[in-house]
């Protein structure tokens, strides 16, 4: 087993050896992200034994309680930064609650999108690809490409005839024909309620509507839309695009939004396309999802009691973002992190109510954990404010468990 010694770098455990006993560190993850931001090299051992004498080992006790310390050996090379990141995480040591915000996490239909790759791996003789990420996360992806999956950025990645599912966040007719065309075998992960947009957008450019697409530039669910029918679809992302826009025909204006858009701003945007165009004609029913309003309204509801929020979600995760940008509109310090590790100790001085909730791609095992970290810095009361129940699920399409031989 490697040694802090030969890896001039640090080693991390959750338990600590000495001649007393056995202490644990559950703070670990948090000391890893430390260490890494530092660009520290590390290693984990199952234990750390200071009895051996063979690496430093820096250790502090957690305030208030006698047998969970932080701690982490160090080698030559590392051993003053080691130290400073262990004092880091002592400095803001204490008792704290955490307020969970429910629903959180996974939502039906990344739950379907997720369950389709993992029926094709387990169908598939071939190798599976997957066009872009099966969904924004960036645990997810990681551990699905580990499991056999393949991704990739466009079609001409992908072999002819070969597997391919496409993400929940749905494409373009012009992907379509692409993957008909090299006789790909298309296991169709496109979130149902996405899939609602776009027969939409299908619907209002048959009739012979402008469609006023309320959206982010960029992001695959809009590209994809805006596919559909890219002759008749303008792009608007804030009440000032919405005063620039000139459609051939004021009275034949429609509009659809992206699935995972903030709700507060998202109805400014509304209400900026009425008063420009009074015949606007609307979406029978909201285009933005159950899932985004029901973690917006959750996170709402522990906002005001919490010092600073943590929403567990990737950088591309549309819905996570908003999150973030929510708490932080109502004013309540709010970082996204993508684990447990992206935790910085400066968040926690002076925070003892914490509001943690999880986006829609998010898998809830990361919130557990992130739980568990700061259990690590001293005693954790988990507190869950629900404000409904999700109950809803999507069917997977026939193709996902269709076996098929290369």
């Amino acid at each position: 087993m490697m040694s802090a010694e030969t890896s001039g770098g640090a080693v991390l455990s959750r338990e600590l050896r000495d001649a007393d006993g056995t202490v644990r560190c559950d703070a670990v993850e948090l000391l890893r992200g430390s260490l890494r931001r530092r660009g520290i090299p590390m290693v984990e051992h199952d234990r750390i034994d200071t009895r051996t004498g063979s690496l430093t080992v820096y250790s502090s006790p957690v305030k208030g309680v006698d047998d969970v310390a932080l701690f982490a050996g160090a080698s030559a090379e590392v051993r003053e930064q080691v130290r400073q990141s262990v004092m880091e995480w002592t400095s803001v040591s204490r008792a704290r609650t955490v307020l969970l915000a429910s629903p959180r996490a996974f939502c039906a239909g990344v739950e379907r999108a997720i369950e389709i790759v993992e029926r094709a791996l387990e169908h598939r003789d071939n190798p599976v690809y997957v066009r872009k990420q099966i969904v924004h996360n960036t645990y997810v992806v990681d551990d699905l490409a580990r499991r056999g999956a393949t991704f990739v950025e466009e079609l001409d990645e992908v072999p002819d005839g070969a597997t391919v599912v496409f993400s929940a966040h749905g494409v373009s007719p012009a992907v379509r024909r692409e993957a008909a065309r090299r006789k790909l075998d298309v296991i169709d992960g496109t979130c149902p309620l996405v899939a609602k947009v776009h027969s939409e957008a299908k619907r209002f450019a048959a009739r012979g509507d402008t469609i006023v697409l309320i959206g982010h530039h960029g992001h695959e669910e809009v590209e994809g839309t805006m596919g559909e029918a890219p002759e008749s679809t303008v792009l608007v992302e804030t009440p000032e695009d919405v005063h620039a826009l000139e459609p051939a025909d004021a009275s034949r204006v429609s509009y659809l939004t992206q699935t995972t858009l903030a709700v507060d701003e998202t109805r400014d945007v509304v209400a900026a396309l009425r008063d420009k165009f009074p015949q606007l004609r609307e979406p029978p029913t909201d285009d933005i999802c159950y899932a985004t309003t029901n973690r917006q309204d959750a996170l709402r509801a522990v906002i005001e009691e919490s010092d600073l929020v943590l929403v567990v979600g990737s950088a591309n995760s549309s819905n996570s973002v908003r999150l973030v940008e929510m708490s932080l509109r109502m004013g309540t310090p709010a970082h996204l992190i993508d684990s447990a590790m992206d935790i910085e100790p400066h968040w926690l001085a002076g925070a003892t109510t914490i509001g943690l909730t999880a986006g829609a791609s998010a898998p809830p095992v990361l919130v557990r954990q992130v739980v568990s970290a700061l259990g690590g810095l001293g005693p954790v009361t988990v507190e869950e404010r629900t404000v409904t129940r999700e109950t809803i699920h999507f069917g997977l399409p026939a193709a996902a468990s269709r076996r098929r031989s290369p």
